[in-house]
């Protein structure tokens, strides 16, 4: 079983920057995929950024250039630096997380078994 604890959600203004963290713990003797999700009130989620069993990165083309994804195995920390963000990136942002092989696919949210509570982030026009 693995557990996931998202930090660093907030409030900014458009154009400002916000830095998400994951922590990962439990079975965590293997380096998993790993992603970020967010889902606005009334829609649905939508993969943001992700990092497969590979190495490989993957990014929503709306985020592409904005944010970036890095994971730390050693600390079991996956990041997501987000700057230029915008009103319409207003949502809950989850990360997940998978212990099996997973090589790409990391933005659709049925590839994950693991998730954490999420974190919010409010971006003011």
């Amino acid at each position: 079983q693995v557990q996931l604890l998202e930090s660093g959600g907030g409030s900014v203004q458009a154009g400002g920057s916000l830095r998400l963290s994951c922590t990962a713990s439990g079975a965590t003797y293997r380096r998993y995929a790993m992603g970020w999700f967010r889902q606005a009130p009334g829609k649905e989620r939508e993969g943001v950024a992700g990092i497969d069993s590979g190495g490989r990165t993957s990014y929503a083309e709306s985020v592409k250039g904005r944010f970036t994804i890095s994971q730390d195995n050693a600390k079991n920390t996956l990041n997501l630096q987000m700057i230029s963000l915008k009103p319409e990136e207003t949502a809950m942002y989850y990360c997940a997380a998978d212990d099996r092989y997973v090589l790409g696919g990391v933005l659709d949210p049925s590839v994950f078994s693991y998730w954490g509570q999420g974190t919010q982030v409010t971006v003011s026009s």
